[in-house]
């Protein structure tokens, strides 16, 4: 069995994930770096994902939107103004809502803004002051063949088998401005030699009706992961009926594995620290389902965990 964790790749928690047991016995683990190695440089950025690659993580993350012209680029948010300079730059673009979406611009205009650290744009404030220092030097964000061709030169140059975990993002989103982003995404990383089910390369979505759409109806033969999230009032998406035994049978059907948060899996705490945790892990295992839990900072586990 393995157990793969998210990080976002500070030091004690990559050293414990790699040497240590998670919560009871022994299990073979994998470091996937949760947007780079974000702890230390701006998220997504191809600085942070070079990071993470000399910091040893397995796989690399990537979430990927669609600009207007129809490039994948590697971004976490359908909105441009939580990391970049966009307001700036193109202060009367933001539609009625106040947000900038990566869809109404092409790619040359998307490469004329500055990434920068993260921020709560409705408070006006830096998410996390202990990261790198906001505006300060000068990124970009990348395309998802930007990316590629890094992490792929990297392994060339030093002899590891990094791999790829790349992230769909919002497929109905962009279904409604006409934009196939799974079949983008699909077809990016063929070009790139990635076709097989057995190449280092994952690919997940919060959409169940569209990872079964890339097993069933794209014919992907390369790993998928059905994310799994929490209940939203705008949205249909039952999760809930997902971590049940049906619902993972379901899963089993389209996916290699799933992508719940740490919270479905540790329940609660002991008052020493200890976790208490849900047969999410088992039931999934029995299955031959492999679980990926997202996402773990060592200034975020659950409160009173001392032993992880």
């Amino acid at each position: 069995m393995d157990k793969t964790r998210f990080c976002n790749l500070y030091p004690i928690l990559l050293l414990l994930l790699i040497h240590t047991p998670v919560f009871s016995g022994q299990l073979s683990k994998i470091v996937i770096a949760h947007r780079g190695a974000s702890g230390y440089l701006p998220e997504h950025t191809l600085a942070a994902k070079a990071l993470a690659h000399g910091m040893g993580a397995h796989y690399i993350e990537q979430d990927v939107v669609l600009s207007k012209d129809g490039q994948p680029i590697v971004l976490h948010d359908i909105y441009l103004q939580a990391v970049t300079n966009v307001a700036e730059i193109f202060p009367e673009r933001a539609r009625i809502d106040n947000k900038y979406y990566a869809i109404d611009f092409d790619l040359a205009e998307i490469k004329q803004l500055k990434v920068t650290g993260r921020s709560d744009v409705e408070k006006d404030s830096i998410v996390d002051a202990k990261r790198f220092p906001p505006h300060q030097s000068t990124f970009q964000i990348p395309t998802l063949s930007e990316e590629i061709e890094l992490i792929q030169g990297l392994n060339h140059s030093t002899g590891k088998p990094i791999g790829l975990y790349v992230e769909v993002k919002e497929p109905a989103w962009h279904q409604q401005h006409g934009k196939d982003i799974s079949r983008v995404v699909l077809k990016t990383l063929s070009d790139y030699g990635y076709t097989k089910s057995e190449d280092l390369v994952y690919v997940q979505c919060f959409d169940p009706s569209e990872t079964r759409r890339m097993r069933e109806v794209l014919k992907t033969d390369l790993k998928l992961v059905q994310l799994i999230g929490y209940k939203n009032p705008n949205s249909a998406i039952d999760y809930e009926q997902m971590i049940l035994s049906s619902g993972l049978k379901l899963i089993a059907g389209y996916a290699d594995g799933i992508g719940p948060s740490i919270q479905h899996i540790v329940k609660n705490i002991q008052q020493d620290g200890q976790p208490i945790l849900s047969s999410l892990v088992q039931d999934a295992h029995k299955l031959n389902l492999k679980v990926h839990p997202y996402t773990l900072r060592t200034d975020r586990l659950p409160p009173r965990v001392i032993n992880f």
